[in-house]
């Protein structure tokens, strides 16, 4: 096991890493900007070193930096959380080139899984449906062509994209001139890759996706599914395990082919395989994160296994100790993130307490929220036996959240959770349009 992990990555989910580590006794090292100096992920690791300034590119996103500090500190792993660097390919590589574990997929994996039309290959080869596309467009012109062939409506993607950028609607060929070179400036802007690719558009459907757990040693589980479909403009807002529109029959029939395809692939760690569902019960791959996902708490809650430490377990090449059989998917868990909608300095913070209710959360009196980075605030998961409990606890916690001082999204949550859709469970993907 690792002695020291260098935790590149900041706000609730360097905590929870950090907390993590603590818990497995392993020495961590914080990186911070100059906005972060006085944060919550500094105080807790055991050492911390500046990297630069307040904006991502000059020190979350600096790869040199960040190894430096690994180095210097004598870090013999990194992990990188979500977003950030947690899917670059060549900061990867750097880690392994200098000696230095990168807590996630090899280079070579994550090069090949993050191309999405590679990996929809891949999968309809390992025997998983897959949305009728397109591989990666050169052009408008070839992107009108194929449009015409699936049948419009499609959806334009971005080939590196995540968190719902780089991503259009586009019913005909007049619109799809004027959306490509949008979503392509999009993209490159965002992820340094203009490259973009074709999906027949699924309406009206749901957005469902299962946790994989993998080690070296070939071993894979499924540790259920979570439906993601409360969203806006591709962003989610809240999530639950398990999906009220999977039957145990649909779980059944669905799960076995996930874990086939895992190890088929060889993968390695924590992952998540992305479908949406359609009204007929038909599930349709589109994409794997090859990452920790934001709503992994969900997962945890429910199943109560600890995907950070068992993330940072087949890093280090033990074996799972887990098996399918032990995986069990009684009861209900759902999570609201919290945003904040402006900048502010949180003046009380009260967070609710009881049993199985969390609150991932880097917030702390005092403490200011700036403008440079992820709106996020923290992330509020209840556990109940039924999801009518669930609801209720939700609903109550979230009454009892305060956090004064920071704009945020409370009063909202509140009121996607009292809607008739999401009580009775018949949301979709349409839910917040």
């Amino acid at each position: 096991m690792f002695s020291k992990i260098l935790v590149a990555n900041r706000g609730e989910i360097a905590v929870r890493i950090i907390r993590a580590c603590k818990e497995m006794g392993i020495a961590t090292v914080a990186v911070y900007s100059q906005a972060d100096r006085d944060a919550l992920h500094v105080a807790l690791a055991e050492e911390s070193c500046c990297i630069g300034g307040a904006e991502a590119s000059d020190s979350y996103l600096n790869e040199e930096r960040i190894l430096s500090a690994a180095l210097a500190t004598g870090a013999a792993a990194i992990h990188p959380g979500y977003g950030f660097l947690s899917e670059n390919a060549h900061f990867a590589a750097l880690c392994q080139k200098n000696g230095i574990v990168f807590i996630g997929p090899s280079p070579e994996a994550m090069e090949h899984l993050s191309d999405k039309s590679t990996i929809k290959r891949l999968m309809a080869e390992a025997g998983l449906p897959i949305i009728p596309g397109t591989e990666v467009l050169p052009g408008v012109e070839q992107a009108k062509t194929e449009a015409n062939r699936i049948g419009y409506p499609v959806m334009l993607k971005a080939r590196s994209g995540g968190g719902g950028r780089g991503i259009r609607l586009v019913e005909n060929d007049r619109q799809m001139e004027t959306t490509f070179p949008q979503a392509e400036a999009e993209s490159i802007a965002a992820f340094g890759d203009g490259a973009l690719y074709l999906e027949k558009y699924v309406f009206p459907a749901r957005h469902v996706e299962f946790q994989v757990l993998a080690d070296e040693q070939g071993n894979a589980v499924c540790l259920g599914e979570r439906d993601c479909s409360v969203q806006r403009r591709h962003q989610k807002l809240l999530e639950e395990s398990p999906s009220p529109a999977v039957s145990s029959e649909m779980r059944a029939e669905i799960l076995p082919k996930v874990v086939s395809a895992v190890k088929q692939l060889g993968y390695v760690g924590v992952g998540t395989l992305e479908f949406l569902l359609d009204r007929q019960g038909n599930f349709w791959f589109m994409e794997m994160n090859v990452r920790l996902q934001v709503e992994h708490t969900v997962t945890e809650i429910l199943t109560n296994i600890d995907l950070v430490k068992w993330q940072i377990r087949t890093a280090a090449g033990i074996p799972l100790s887990i098996t399918q059989e032990d995986v069990s998917l009684r009861g209900c868990a759902i999570e609201c993130r919290v945003n904040a909608l402006a900048p502010g300095k949180v003046e009380l913070l009260h967070v609710p307490g009881g049993p199985f209710v969390r609150f991932d959360t880097c917030l702390v009196s005092g403490g200011a929220v700036t403008p440079f980075y992820d709106a996020l605030l923290g992330k509020l998961i209840v556990y109940a036996g039924t999801r009518e409990e669930t609801l209720r606890k939700l609903k109550a916690a979230l009454c009892e959240l305060v956090i004064d001082g920071v704009p945020n999204n409370v009063e909202e949550q509140l009121a996607l959770i009292s809607d008739k859709r999401f009580m009775d469970g018949s949301y979709d993907l349409t839910f917040c349009t």
